[in-house]
């Protein structure tokens, strides 16, 4: 394990008034160096320099046939490999001013044997032949010590994958300096407006092999990067975040500009009664509710009866103007090719117009239903099954002004937070609005609202649709990144003040 630190002074010469340093901590938790041996000698003098270097393809790839030969020659006749690299960096931001800069560079080596209808995974952050040996036997006795799973099927052969292109150079090339000149310009801007900034920029590039002992290999890269900030302004905050493999679609200084103006506006809150509301929901707080369904499209929670959709498939459930389908290669995605066993993703259309037509199947669950699998499944063995992962909602022509404008009375309504589930068949959900409520009234924004607690069906909620935006890579802070639109919804229901 080694560990490594960066410093710089001042960003600027005549800044009298803050010291601006950034800081680099670099922790390695693999072992490298069974890995680099199989790389160039210019790619070891690079590895020398930069702590940046990514493996090749080329190079996973070699893991993944290290593993599946140690696995033959000890006799295990059905392996199968997932190789995960990581290199990561994330400033975070307090108080105005830079408080840690730390980056990562991880791989991990993860290994399932199967026999005789037993299935185990071990995992190692090694590379030597030693290590993943180890990982080989220690999956075997774990396999070994499993009951016999009827249902378990053979490993899948090789497969052919559609292509996917999200390496994005200036996301993985974004340096320390550059981040921290995008938070400088942001935390300025709080200290002008009287306000404190806080939050993080984050960039990473990752990469992936799985392989198994019947021929399938699949690999896949991305990149992406986040920046998110708070700003607050005496007791009253808010808040604005984006997420995007390619770095220049992130624009922090008008994240800054958002959440500083909405703060600013979020002094002295009126309070209102309680009770059912027209809202306008932004894409992150739309976003944070309806990711609560995304299991319930999973073949094995219908058989399982976990489903809200149980009962109500090929049946009018939401408003007409909801159609949401799963499409791991929408432009605005991110995400593998392929599911945890290897399998291709297929785009599946789930609602269509309101109605729930489809669900998504991992191979076992798929052998079960009779269909065919849709590329869904987790890594076995899980207990889950499956699961879409790239929801994409359809979306309408409305601005976020227009919402408003034609808004007699209701809330604009920027983020949501602390939702849990209350009733999963009706899909009942409590939390709380955060970071920017306002009244709206006449079709303007006339004052900040204090916050409320909500009790509400995302079922209903969707069939109360009026109005959408046009459909977005949104980004929140429960649920997982997904493509909506902002909406309003008639009968929101409130039903208590929060105290914060």
């Amino acid at each position: 394990m080694g560990h490594a630190e960066l410093r710089e002074g001042p960003a600027d010469a005549d800044d009298g008034n803050r010291a601006w340093r950034v800081a680099c901590t670099v922790s390695q938790r693999a072992d490298w160096h069974g890995f680099l041996r199989t790389m160039s000698v210019a790619r070891k003098s690079g590895a020398a320099r930069s702590l940046k270097i990514a493996a090749t393809e080329r190079e996973l790839r070699s893991i993944v046939d290290t593993v599946l030969r140690l696995a033959k020659s000890i006799g295990v006749a059905e392996t199968e490999v997932h190789v995960d690299e990581t290199i990561s960096a994330l400033t975070r931001f307090a108080n105005n001013a830079i408080h840690q800069n730390v980056a990562e560079h991880t791989v991990n080596v993860s290994v399932r044997t199967q026999v005789d209808r037993r299935t185990a995974r071990a995992t190692t952050n090694r590379t030597d032949e030693d290590s993943l040996r180890a990982a080989i036997e220690a999956s075997l006795s774990l396999a070994h010590s499993q009951p016999k799973n009827p249902h378990l099927l053979p490993l899948p052969g090789k497969q052919r994958y559609r292509g996917v292109d999200r390496f994005i150079k200036q996301t993985a090339a974004l340096s320390p300096e550059d981040r921290a000149r995008a938070v400088r310009r942001a935390c300025d801007l709080a200290i002008k407006n009287g306000q404190t900034a806080a939050g993080i920029f984050s960039s990473a590039q990752s990469q992936s092999a799985t392989g198994n002992s019947r021929g399938l290999f699949a690999a896949y890269r991305d990149t992406h990067a986040v920046f998110s900030i708070t700003m607050q302004e005496g007791s009253a905050a808010s808040w604005a975040k984006e997420n995007a493999a390619d770095v220049d679609d992130i624009d922090p200084q008008r994240l800054a500009e958002r959440a500083s103006d909405k703060a600013h506006r979020a002094v002295d809150a009126r309070e209102l009664a309680p009770g059912r509301y027209t809202v306008i929901l932004e894409p992150a707080a739309v976003l944070d509710l309806v990711g609560f369904l995304f299991y319930d499209f999973a073949a094995t929670a219908l058989q399982d009866k976990r489903s809200c959709f149980n009962e109500r498939m090929g049946k009018q459930v939401f408003g007409k103007n909801i159609s949401i389908v799963d499409d791991a290669y929408h432009p605005m995605q991110l995400g593998a090719p392929f599911d945890g066993e290897g399998v291709p993703r297929q785009r599946v259309l789930l609602v269509d117009r309101g109605i729930p037509r489809n669900l998504v199947y991992s191979r076992a669950s798929a052998k079960v239903a009779k269909k065919k699998p849709t590329g869904h499944g987790f890594m076995l063995p899980n207990e889950y099954g499956e699961a879409p992962m790239n929801l994409v909602f359809s979306g309408g022509k409305a601005s976020l002004e227009e919402m408003i404008a034609v808004t007699e009375r209701g809330l604009l309504v920027t983020r949501l937070w602390y939702i849990r589930e209350v009733d999963p068949y009706e899909k009942i959900m409590t939390g709380m609005t955060r970071d920017g409520l306002f009244l709206v009234e006449k079709g303007r924004v006339s004052s900040a609202v204090r916050n409320f607690r909500f009790n509400q069906s995302i079922l209903e909620m969707l069939r109360n649709v009026e109005m959408m935006g046009h459909a977005v890579r949104a980004t929140g802070e429960e649920a997982f990144e997904m493509v909506v639109p902002a909406m309003r919804i008639r009968d929101f229901h409130f039903s208590e003040v929060t105290k914060f």
